[in-house]
């Protein structure tokens, strides 16, 4: 029997970034390694959408869409493939159906030409509307069935099994989405090679030998490369590879290893010049240099299968926790995932639910065990997700509506719903496309089709970038700035009366304090200054409960307020914190929007 010639993605530019430095990289950085890897005879790339859509504007002052426009310039004859999460499609936050169509017309309007299409809880109902739009659009769908390995001691109540994946791509079929090709997507790295192997085994018999099957998994737990043998073994025509640095540890196997893996193998290889490839990456290690690579990214942890944390998710929460100076909490968010899986519904740890999955650990680390919600998490257990692969605990389910029943802006997410996500979302007066166009004319913002999603996906956050890109946050990681203050220079942290602030000396009267950047001015000798103006003495504080960013105030200051009216809302590890008044009285607000503020810091004052 010939020997069958391996397809492969190279994931580098897209889950590379993600899983290793939070998705946040410059264009200008990485564009010349793609023209050099497409010179090497790379053909197919994962060019963008998943967390690469929003970190463009909330961390790297680009737009997504001209990094698509370059990325088709750079390599112009390849397959330029994005990730969608169904009915989420490049957002945490689940979308109407018109933004669901005008995310593949507009994906497709700027070079792509295949989309990845996934929903985490592997509802068939969130892939269907997804799926018909971006065939329609002209795109190539490579419709996904999620996996992971449920951490041991967990009874699997018939779900994560090769019979229950095969079961999720029968019922794909059955539905009568359109689709080109068949991706089984492990972000998690946990699922073991007997378990790809028998997926692949029983989905190949289910599709015949005509459909192009690709696997995809990480090193995360150690056996990335013996699960894709398994799936090579069992059927799969393809896998998705990386290149270092982005390979590895929390990311997908390096294409270089692979290679080796299978020199001299008698039934599979790859087609490429292994010296072109290297040469390619040679460049690529060069050009991320500048970059900060957590450590935790670049090593396997075997016991990550005790809380399945995906690549993705745990680079971009370390990255949120070192911002927010939590990273303490780090090992205790991570045993928290257990009970959070275990008891949630068992969706696959992949975004969103993955992120559910840490925002909740991180509250039950903050607060007490499931004492707080994060609203994403508790919107999954009540159904406004779509259905988990098995009916959450019931003592959770009860906590979660009591919490979200709490609050004004999470009410109407407090009872359990068994409808579908894109019936709720079409019926939501605050989504759709009429919302965005508003957002953006109250902005003074042009209404294009552009503009109107990148609103819808990024609200606050996208609108503040349209403004002005220069002042959106940049949040990319330099190993430069990683580096410790030695003597004179450096980033450091001044603290003041309680209240920690990040400095950082640019030079020439120039300067960042708390991610934002400032002038001053510097002379020898001390000199008196005039005192600080002091919040209203007497009034009852609002502190913040965790650390975060200001992402919008929403009373304002000589405002009455009751108690329990919103005042303002941080961003947390991407998750909205809401703060509320304490008590009756008049508010006076003492932060904006974008400022950084450390727990305790007081946000508010209630006189």
């Amino acid at each position: 029997m010939a020997k069958k010639n391996v397809k492969f993605m190279l994931t580098a530019f897209r889950d590379g970034f993600q899983s290793v430095i939070g998705a946040r990289v410059l264009s200008k950085d990485f564009l010349p390694c793609v023209e050099e890897a497409y010179a090497a005879g790379v053909r197919w790339f994962e060019a963008g959408g998943g967390a690469r859509f929003q970190s463009c504007y909330f961390y790297c002052q680009e737009d997504a869409f001209d990094v698509m426009d370059a990325f088709r310039k750079a390599a112009p004859e390849a397959d330029l493939q994005t990730l969608s999460r169904g009915v989420n499609v490049v957002g945490l936050e689940s979308q109407s159906s018109d933004m669901i169509k005008l995310h593949a017309q507009m994906f497709k309007k700027h070079g792509m030409s295949s989309i990845r299409n996934f929903d985490a809880l592997n509802d068939v109902n969130n892939l269907k509307w997804s799926g018909q739009c971006i065939h329609d659009a002209g795109l190539n769908h490579e419709v996904v069935v999620t996996m992971m390995g449920l951490p041991p001691g967990i009874d699997n109540k018939g779900t994560h099994t090769p019979e229950f994946y095969r079961d999720r791509l029968r019922m794909i079929m059955d539905a009568g989405i359109p689709f080109d090709r068949v991706a089984f997507k492990d972000a998690s790295g946990t699922s073991t090679p007997t378990t790809v192997y028998n997926t692949m085994k029983l989905c190949r018999q289910l599709l015949g030998d005509k459909v192009h099957i690709q696997f995809h998994s990480h090193e995360t737990a150690g056996n990335g490369v013996a699960c894709y043998l398994a799936a090579l073994r069992g059927g799969a025509d393809g896998l998705d590879l990386s290149m270092a640095p982005m390979s590895g540890g929390t990311c997908q196997p390096d294409i270089i290893t692979m290679w080796h893996c299978l020199d001299g193998d008698p039934d599979f290889g790859f087609d490429f010049d292994i010296n072109k490839i290297k040469k390619a990456e040679d460049s690529f290690k060069n050009a991320m240099q500048k970059y900060f690579l957590p450590p935790e990214a670049m090593s396997v942890n075997p016991q990550i299968v005790w809380s399945p944390m995906p690549g993705g998710a745990l680079t971009a929460n370390t990255q949120m926790l070192r911002d927010n100076n939590m990273m303490d909490k780090y090992d205790d968010m991570i045993a928290e995932m257990y009970d959070c899986v275990r008891l949630g519904g068992f969706g696959t740890s992949v975004t969103p639910v993955s992120q559910f999955y840490a925002q909740q650990a991180i509250q039950n680390v903050m607060f007490g065990k499931f004492k707080k919600f994060a609203p994403g998490y508790a919107k999954m257990v009540l159904g406004y997700f779509g259905k988990t692969p098995v009916p959450p605990d019931p003592e959770i389910v009860k906590l979660a509506s009591a919490f979200m029943a709490s609050s004004e802006q999470n009410r109407p997410y407090s009872t359990p719903t068994t409808k579908t996500v894109l019936e709720m979302n079409d019926a939501d007066p605050r989504k759709g496309g009429a919302v965005a166009k508003k957002m953006l004319e109250d902005a003074g913002l042009p209404v294009t089709d552009e503009n109107i999603f990148i609103a819808a996906s990024c609200k606050e956050k996208g609108i503040l970038f349209l403004k002005d890109p220069s002042k959106a946050p940049m949040g990319c990681r330099f190993a430069e700035d990683a580096k410790p203050a030695a003597g004179k220079g450096g980033p450091i942290t001044v603290t003041i009366n309680g209240k920690a602030y990040g400095v950082e000396i640019k030079g020439d009267g120039k300067a960042v304090v708390n991610g934002k950047p400032v002038d001053f001015k510097a002379e020898a000798g001390i000199k008196a200054a005039a005192p600080a103006a002091a919040a209203p003495a007497g009034g009852t504080e609002v502190k913040a409960p965790v650390p975060g960013t200001v992402l919008r105030v929403t009373a304002q200051s000589g405002q009455s307020v009751s108690k329990g009216d919103e005042i303002l809302v941080m961003d947390v590890m991407k998750m909205e914190t809401p703060v509320a008044a304490p008590c009756d009285g008049t508010v006076t607000v003492l932060v904006g929007a974008t400022d950084k503020v450390a727990t305790g810091d007081v946000l508010a004052t209630i006189g």
